[in-house]
C-alpha cells in the first residue's frame, strides 16, 4: 500500500532517551518505559522484554512515534510506540548512529 506525502508529513517521529524501565505488572513480556522527548515525558509499553534487558534500555536513545493516540495496553497507558525492525525471533530498536538531543526530529 502506497501513502501520500500528505500522510507521511503527519508522523511525528523523535529521538528519545529511555530514562526507566518497568515489568508490566500484567504481562510476562512486556516492559512500561519512561522516555523523554525533548523536555517532556512519555510512558511506551513495548514487548521487547525477550530481546533486552533493563539494563541495555536504560539510557539508550531510541526512536518513537509521538503523536500516536494513547492505548491502554493490559491496563497500562502507553503513549507512544517504538520503532524497531524484526525477523524470525530477532528484535533490534531503531537508534540514532551518533549522539543526538532527545526531543531531535525524524524527517
Amino acid at each position: 500500500m502506497e501513502i501520500e506525502y500528505k500522510d507521511w508529513q503527519n508522523l511525528d517521529l523523535r529521538v528519545a532517551e529511555v530514562l526507566d524501565v518497568e515489568d508490566h505488572p500484567d504481562a510476562d513480556k512486556l516492559y512500561v518505559l519512561r522516555v523523554k522527548i525533548g523536555d517532556e515525558e512519555k510512558t511506551i509499553v513495548a514487548g521487547v522484554k525477550q530481546h533486552y534487558s533493563k539494563e541495555e534500555l536504560i539510557g539508550k536513545k531510541i526512536i518513537v512515534f509521538t503523536n500516536l493516540k494513547p492505548i491502554v495496553l493490559r491496563g497500562v497507558k502507553s503513549e507512544g510506540m517504538l520503532l524497531a525492525a524484526s525477523e524470525v525471533d530477532e528484535v533490534v530498536l531503531l537508534t540514532p548512529d551518533r549522539d543526538i538531543n532527545s526531543g531531535a526530529k525524524i524527517s
